[in-house]
């Protein structure tokens, strides 16, 4: 069994059922098991500012499937969501990243592990800190200095 992080966003419709919604259909992942998740939090968009705040939260689950098994998996349940990926950093009614999977290190075409940029996004790494605090992110280090530099970035905690 491998041990997953799942960072989840949206800021479309309702936000904050979508993310209820989503973590409930990450158990219902075939070899997949949700371990645990983060309270949900509030963070301003990043790089197309002109759309809504998002809703955030991270989960663990515990998976079988291979890292690009998973991503499909997610893949899926966006489009359940009806995810439409109009260009980047678009407003959207569900984003699954997967920004962990044990401590392996992946670059290839539509799939990096660790999440390319997780390690400089407060959203990401608050509630991944709230639920796995000694975390170490491959190439990066521990999450508690990563965070520290994030200090400046808002993710407001909205209810666990």
């Amino acid at each position: 069994m491998a041990l997953a992080f799942i960072g989840l966003g949206a800021n479309l419709g309702d936000p904050r059922a979508q993310v209820r919604a989503a973590l409930a259909a990450l158990g219902g992942i075939p070899a997949t098991r949700l371990l645990g998740r983060s309270s949900l939090y509030l963070s301003a968009p990043v790089g197309h500012a002109a759309q809504p705040d998002f809703v955030n939260a991270v989960a663990m689950v515990e998976t079988t499937l291979a890292p690009r098994a998973l991503l499909e998996a997610l893949l899926d349940i966006e489009r359940g969501f009806g995810r439409e990926r109009s260009f980047a950093n678009a407003p959207r009614t569900l984003d699954l990243d997967l920004l962990l999977y044990d401590a392996l290190r992946v670059r290839e075409p539509g799939l990096e592990i660790p999440h390319p940029r997780m390690h400089e996004r407060a959203f990401v790494l608050r509630p991944l800190a709230e639920i796995a605090p000694d975390t170490e992110i491959p190439g990066r280090g521990a999450l508690a200095p990563l965070l520290a530099a994030c200090a400046g970035q808002a993710a407001e905690k909205l209810e666990t």
